[in-house]
């Protein structure tokens, strides 16, 4: 199944993910790519959209190899198997989050402005993302909205890889994913039109997203017939 942009794979999408309408849910495009594919799903779910913005603490020397993750609001999670087999001090540690937990933050801001994060706690988060390669940065996306407090967390792309889709299964509630493709070597394959997402789009999407839910909370009641 090729998609012919990302708005295309998120209508998509949406289409298997029905069964989450009305099951106060929350979705997180995984920024950039992930937001306009979320931003279908949200649109079809009738659901709030927002950013999942994330950073992995790549080890001194081995970047690639996570030591922990950070996420807004004080979000930690930490990888004890990687930090206990390096015996990694603790001075080290506290610099990678320091200098990780600015990032994040810079990189909200930038991308929601001064709209407030959305609380996840007791609901579903719906992780999005335009495609699943490695699975580093979904997972830990996965791992940071636990830790934000939500109740059940689904995990949702168009395409993905099948070693890594058999791996997520056994670390999310729900992984749902349209293709699954054995000749799976990027992304990008997958997509007639991949260009670059922007700041600017992913800031007027989430706009969008909260005018669409504003207008709905204001509509009055249909009265029934």
């Amino acid at each position: 199944m090729a998609f012919t942009d990302r708005t295309d794979a998120g209508r998509r999408l949406a289409e298997r993910l029905g069964h989450l309408r009305n099951a106060n849910v929350v979705v997180l495009g995984l920024p950039r790519g992930g937001v306009p594919v979320a931003a279908e799903v949200a649109r079809a779910l009738d659901a709030p959209l927002d950013v999942i913005v994330v950073r992995k603490l790549g080890m001194p020397f081995q970047p690639e190899l996570a030591m922990g993750a950070v996420g807004e609001g004080g979000a930690l999670v930490v990888n004890e198997r990687v930090v206990r087999r390096v015996r990694l001090g603790e001075v080290v540690f506290t610099d990678a989050e320091k200098r990780e937990r600015a990032e994040v933050e810079r990189r909200a801001l930038r991308l929601r402005g001064d709209r407030p994060r959305l609380p996840l706690g007791g609901r579903t988060a719906l992780v999005v993302d335009d495609g699943i390669a490695t699975g580093s940065t979904a997972r830990v996306a996965c791992q940071v909205v636990r830790a934000h407090g939500a109740a059940r967390v689904v995990l949702a792309a168009p395409v993905c890889s099948p070693e890594t889709a058999r791996v997520l299964r056994g670390e999310v509630d729900e992984l749902v994913c349209l293709e699954t493709p054995g000749s799976f070597f990027a992304v990008g394959q997958h997509y007639t039109d991949f260009r670059s997402t922007s700041d600017n789009e992913v800031r007027a999407l989430l706009e969008q997203a909260a005018r669409r839910l504003r207008t709905t909370a204001a509509a009055p009641p249909r009265s029934p017939r």
